[in-house]
């Protein structure tokens, strides 16, 4: 017995440190993916608009489209993560791989319809990435799920918060076609170190592969999940808000008010900067308290300081709601998210993810709906379309029982 309990604490050290240097690296590969993505909406969109001679609508639509086939990616690698949870090395790569080729084929663009399919092909490889990711760490971190899927969207938000940043940095100097040139090669060198360290420890110890049939039947009791269903419908609302504000935010600031390529690459890295703090201490929270007592204050905020961004005055007035807005633009994705994953089962992690960010898809016909009132009415219409969906969000899950979490012994 003395022998067992001496081992124990090496065993579970040895477990920890694991599991620790998993999540690194997949943290790691999450703010690489975003520092290479988030520059295009961000500083290139308006560039690219202007060079190409895009109206709104087709800007909007870029960004529909974008968000469609990531919601196709989404669900696809819903299925993968849980049927093959220790390929999640390769799934990630694969997913950077195609973010590296997506940028090559916009940089490469000479048409409206070439540029439309590079922003499908963007919007499908990013996609790829978060239901594999997130459900390893769920599954590894059961006893931390919140906190463990926050630090992911905390790299998120610094590699948003650095995309923008080295894109107007490149800008200074490249062209924008040179500047998705140059980020092509990162993305594939990432790919490759992502296969490499994480190869076939995406589940083990976790597990076992399930049958396409078991998938099923838990993918189909998961959809009669009342509480499920209602975060699904709270994330689709709120991913309005999020969809619109990364595609018209930046055109805004760049054509409203006449603000540089660099000032607006501040902005919007800076709408970021209070994310990479915001994620953790809201999922230790909500580890703590429980989901609801964090998502829905701060879901009321998100949409009050949607309707404020057109009514600030000044560009230090607009900084701070802006800085105010990156506090939950992406941090409530993860907490919805582990949200969403304490209502499913133990074998479907990633298919919960992948319904979390497919049921983002109502967000993709929100760019073009907001593109065509840009156009009509200006770009600040845009904002009162997310705020009131926003408060829609508000009001669904207010009347949400959401239990509190059972951590595991």
């Amino acid at each position: 017995m003395a022998q067992v309990a001496d081992g124990a604490p090496a065993g579970e050290l040895h477990e920890d440190t694991g599991r620790a240097r998993f999540a690194a690296v997949v943290v790691i590969g999450h703010a690489l993916k975003h520092l290479l993505t988030s520059g295009v909406p961000s500083v290139l969109m308006p560039e690219i608009k202007q060079d190409l001679a895009l109206s709104g609508t087709q800007v909007g639509s870029l960004g529909s489209v974008q968000q469609a086939s990531g919601w196709m990616a989404t669900m696809s690698a819903g299925y993968l993560g849980d049927r093959f949870t220790n390929k999640t090395g390769v799934m990630l790569a694969i997913s950077l791989g195609i973010v590296g080729g997506s940028l090559f084929l916009i940089g490469a663009s000479q048409s409206y319809l070439m540029l439309l399919f590079g922003m499908l092909c963007l919007g499908f490889g990013p996609s790829m990435f978060h239901p594999p990711a997130v459900g390893a760490l769920s599954r590894r971190f059961a006893d931390r799920r919140a906190f463990a899927i926050s630090l992911h969207g905390t790299g998120g938000s610094v590699g948003e918060v650095l995309g923008p940043l080295v894109a107007a940095g490149l800008l200074t100097f490249l062209y924008w076609r040179d500047v998705l040139r140059v980020e092509f090669i990162p993305a594939i060198i990432g790919a490759v170190l992502l296969f490499t360290l994480l190869k076939d420890r995406g589940g083990r110890g976790h597990i076992a592969e399930s049958s396409f049939r078991e998938y099923l039947s838990s993918f189909f009791a998961l959809l009669r999940h009342r509480t499920l269903s209602l975060i699904l419908l709270v994330t689709a609302c709120r991913s309005v808000g999020q969809a619109t504000t990364t595609i018209f935010l930046p055109i805004y600031l760049r054509e409203d008010l006449a603000y540089s390529p660099a000032l607006v690459g501040v902005y919007i890295s800076m709408s970021q900067l209070a994310g990479i703090g915001s994620q953790p201490l809201m999922g230790f929270l909500s580890d703590r308290f429980g989901h609801k007592a964090v998502i829905l204050p701060a879901l009321t905020s998100f949409a009050v300081l949607l309707a404020l961004v057109p009514l600030a005055e000044g560009k230090v007035a607009l900084a701070i709601v802006i800085l105010a807005l990156g506090f939950f633009l992406f941090s409530m994705q993860s907490i919805l998210t582990s949200a969403a994953v304490e209502q499913a089962g133990n074998e479907v992690h990633s298919t919960v993810v992948s319904l979390i960010y497919a049921s983002s898809f109502v967000g993709s016909l929100a760019p073009t709906v907001a593109g065509v009132l840009a156009d009509s009415y200006g770009l600040k219409s845009t904002f009162y379309l997310s705020a009131i969906l926003a408060a829609l969000a508000v009001v669904i899950l207010a009347m949400t029982n959401m239990p509190k979490r059972v951590r595991p012994a």
